[in-house]
């Protein structure tokens, strides 16, 4: 028999002075572990950019054959969350998110110890479909915890998980993999996956039920006018982004001539951009509208990537390093204002489904993710690792294209 949600709300005091609003209720401790899961879950998708030299070397691939791993942890994130999101909707929400962490320790446990290049393929494909089932689990359990009243700040305190992965996750596990090898890396992973099991575990309510929808009306969402073209021009930005992002290593080393050991570093200038752009971003929406933001942060990124480029074919080597470190701040910023600012656009197209409608975008994330790498690693394989840039910054400038023939269909149907 399905539970019924938890209800945590405060209790109400009719008072002058408005005791409720002036001091709100101290959000639900339960819900940071849910925030620490979600760090783990996504530190792949971000680390592997400090770790495919490392592990091109050991598995005896090329770095652009390497990618294929970030490929396979991204589209098994994109096509399996929805899937297996269906499949168990209507099963306990605390089970499904210990199924989901000890299917993500196997998959890191699989790669720290597989033989090969092949093995390791299949673990980022567990790996992947583990993370995606648990991060949509997580974030219907954190609105049930907090109530809906609190249900916005409930999801943004699980979805700060992913953003400290970028920020932290991805250097400290490249630090890592320099002292100790790549497989200390998904030791780690799996290490702190293994403890967000045991803490949700205990920690969490049993018979802690979620929204429940079938594959068939998640998908239904995508015809709703508007949310088709922002799904679309999400996967184009993040293809874009992660052509040049997937191969920073490359970049770093073979690009402009800088040590590996300068990666880990990089990476964290990088996240710490990306911090303070996806913070920026609601207070800019709000400022100048979403979809200002959105445009302005495509038509910067870029900019930023041809500007990767230039630098990799034209500056020297002695100026080429430090100019690549002074502009990765400011790249990470405007590359995370887009996913809030974007995020806020398909809440406003229809804000009945909205948590349909953002489940579809973070897949088209992850598509953009394995796509991106698949385009990078293609450039490294038939061209230069100067050429990167070029190729990453089509993609944002398509999708300028595609917002702009949308807005454009929007105005002609609009009645008048």
């Amino acid at each position: 028999m399905r539970g019924k949600a938890i209800d945590t709300e405060p209790l109400k005091f009719n008072s002058s002075n408005n005791i409720e609003q002036r001091f709100p209720p101290a959000m639900d401790k339960r819900l940071f572990l849910l925030a620490l899961g979600a760090f783990a879950v996504s530190t792949i998708a971000f680390v592997f950019a400090g770790l495919l030299p490392l592990i091109a070397v050991d598995t005896g691939v090329t770095v652009a054959q390497a990618g294929y791993l970030i490929s396979a942890y991204s589209l098994a994130y994109a096509i399996g969350t929805p899937i297996l999101s269906a499949l168990t909707g209507a099963m306990d929400r605390r089970l499904v998110i210990a199924l989901a962490l000890v299917a993500f320790v196997i998959g890191n446990l699989a790669a720290a110890l597989s033989a090969g290049f092949l093995p390791l393929f299949g673990a980022q494909v567990i790996i992947g479909m583990a993370g995606g089932l648990f991060s949509a689990t997580a974030q219907a359990a954190a609105v049930s915890l907090a109530g809906p009243e609190r249900r916005a700040a409930a999801i943004a305190v699980v979805v700060g998980g992913t953003t400290f992965a970028l920020a932290f996750g991805a250097p400290a596990g490249s630090l890592l993999a320099h002292f100790v090898g790549w497989r200390g890396a998904f030791y780690g992973l799996a290490a702190v996956g293994a403890l967000c099991l045991a803490a949700l575990w205990l920690r969490l309510p049993r018979d802690l039920t979620g929204s429940y929808a079938s594959l068939g009306e998640r998908l239904m969402v995508i015809r709703r006018p508007g949310i088709m073209a922002s799904v679309l021009v999400t996967l184009l930005y993040l293809t874009g982004g992660f052509t040049v992002l997937a191969y920073l290593g490359p970049i770093v080393i073979d690009g402009v001539g800088l040590a590996p050991e300068y990666l880990p570093a990089i990476l964290l200038a990088y996240g710490i951009g990306a911090i303070l752009g996806n913070y920026a971003s609601g207070r800019l929406a709000d400022r100048l509208g979403a979809t200002r933001v959105v445009v302005g942060s495509m038509l910067v990124a870029a900019l930023f990537a041809l500007a990767f480029s230039a630098i990799m074919k034209f500056v020297p080597d002695n100026i080429a390093g430090p100019l690549l470190v002074a502009v990765i701040v400011p790249w990470g910023f405007i590359g995370w204002t887009f996913p809030p600012a974007q995020a806020s656009r398909l809440v406003g197209f229809a804000p009945d489904v909205a948590p349909l409608s953002l489940a579809l975008n973070a897949s088209a994330v992850y598509f953009g993710i394995g796509f991106g790498t698949l385009v990078g690693g293609r450039v490294l394989e038939f061209a230069d690792v100067s050429d990167l840039g070029m190729i990453g910054a089509v993609f944002p400038l398509l999708a300028l294209i595609v917002l702009r023939a949308a807005t454009r269909r929007q105005r002609r149907v609009a009645p008048a």
